[in-house]
């Protein structure tokens, strides 16, 4: 994309501005974003260090129900010669208290999946923004209750998926605007990632030994390894939707339009641990995840959609991006492209990098430099920035409440699917009707920069 078109596009990207009260749409840019973080357990520390590093970022109030946390982040932030953060403790409900802080612009939540949607709701009703770690919610009634609760209070919700900012998954978003694919047809992502040792963790063997879960674990295995025990599904599909939602302008001049997965059975996670501890009880449970779960979506254009989950197996990390056009394919898997070549030109598959360098999104070749050293690869940064900017200048975030929703109810949709024997459903239009007229503005321009 040339750099004057990039700048042109700006104007189109207002017309993305859907929550937000119109009286409130550019009312001044503040200096400072005060932020709230509710949980500040792995990921919340991310974001914690995220906001450590500038100098527009107050970080007002921590929430947790862990001393542990607690302690390690005020460590940290003394070491960085932050101010201390007020501290909010004692109980699943202590973040209402943080809440009542008037003081709060935003809050960042990343704590347990099963918390997020009412911690969401109370925040937007607390004239909070709210940027969530990734989960909407549960429930396809929780992330129709998150949609209501930011209509009715024109608070923005931005699920802080870093992925959508990878920087190759960027340059490929580049290269389809530019239709070096023709168009598209079928897409594909994931989630790939041998999670063994997040979810069967005891604090002594964090990584490669332990075989703990629950109370007496540390860390995400203290929650999520119990969701694998008690649900089937695709359990965490936003890595893999949010990009390929807007290589095909889902929500913009497309959508979703039904759901059907499919799961192996289980049997990872029992012979990890019974390999490292024979014997051992919870190599008997009965896991109900199963080790592999594909999820096929249709959409109105007639695009297809791949996702797959698995974290239960020995594998590299990958989360398996495909694009395929008429005119070619990218597969991250080989980190290959496939374009079709002009008559007596040789077609072959080509490393995929001087392709990536080449149609490098503006973004990252703008603000590299800034992103240098962030959390996974630099994306954490660009994800962090998008949201403290929209707070900074009163405007919706770019990844906004509806794309947020959509690629998180993909989790509880799945397992209505598995239970009800791989039955087609119906994907919910969290836009009622909108996705016709809405436009793909997503990274399209700077001015959230």
């Amino acid at each position: 994309m040339e750099r004057r078109e990039f700048i042109k596009n700006s104007a189109v990207a207002a017309a993305s501005l859907t929550i937000l009260p119109a009286g409130a749409l550019f009312a001044g840019v503040k200096d400072k974003v005060r932020l709230g973080y509710i949980g500040v357990g792995a990921r919340g520390m991310d974001h914690i260090t995220e906001g450590s590093l500038r100098d527009d970022v107050e970080i007002v109030a921590i929430c947790d129900t862990q001393e542990r946390s607690l302690k390690i982040c005020r460590e940290f932030l003394a070491k960085k010669g932050r101010p201390a953060a007020k501290e909010y403790t004692g109980g699943p409900d202590a973040y209402k208290r943080l809440l009542e802080h008037k003081d709060i612009d935003a809050v960042i939540i990343a704590t347990p999946w099963q918390f997020h949607c009412q911690q969401a709701i109370d925040a937007m009703h607390a004239g909070k923004y709210v940027g969530c770690e990734v989960i909407a919610g549960l429930t396809v009634e929780d992330h129709w209750n998150i949609v209501h609760t930011s209509e009715r209070t024109g608070m923005p919700y931005m699920t802080l998926e870093n992925v959508c900012y990878r920087r190759d998954v960027m340059a490929v978003l580049n290269m389809v605007r530019q239709n070096i694919f023709g168009e598209l047809l079928h897409v594909e992502g994931g989630y790939q990632h041998n999670l063994r040792d997040v979810l069967f963790n005891d604090g002594v063997h964090i990584y490669g030994g332990g075989v703990k879960y629950g109370a007496e674990a540390v860390s995400e295995a203290q929650w999520r390894t119990q969701f694998n025990i008690d649900r089937d599904g695709d359990l965490y599909p936003t890595h893999g939707a949010g990009p390929c939602m807007h290589y095909i302008d889902i929500n913009a001049g497309n959508r979703f339009t039904s759901l059907v997965s499919f799961s192996s059975k289980a049997r990872g996670l029992s012979a990890y641990v019974n390999e490292l501890s024979p014997g051992d009880a919870n190599a008997k449970i009965n896991y109900k995840n199963g080790d592999i779960t594909q999820t096929m979506i249709n959409c109105a254009n007639g695009e297809t959609v791949l996702l797959t989950h698995d974290t239960h197996l020995p594998r590299p990390y990958s989360l398996g991006f495909r694009v395929d056009g008429v005119r070619g394919l990218w597969m991250d898997v080989n980190q290959s492209i496939y374009i079709e070549q002009k008559p007596n030109e040789p077609e072959a598959w080509q490393p995929a990098k001087p392709w990536l360098e080449k149609y490098d999104h503006p973004l990252w070749q703008k603000y590299a430099a800034n992103a240098t050293g962030a959390g996974h690869g630099g994306m954490d940064w660009f994800v962090f920035n998008a949201f403290v900017q929209a707070v900074k200048q009163k405007k919706q975030t770019p990844i906004d409440v509806y794309d947020s929703v959509t690629m998180s109810v993909i989790a509880p949709l799945s397992t209505q699917s598995l239970k009800e024997g791989n039955k087609t459903l119906e994907f919910p239009d969290f836009t009622k009707g909108k996705w016709k007229t809405r436009k793909n503005t997503f990274a399209l321009d700077d001015s959230g920069f």
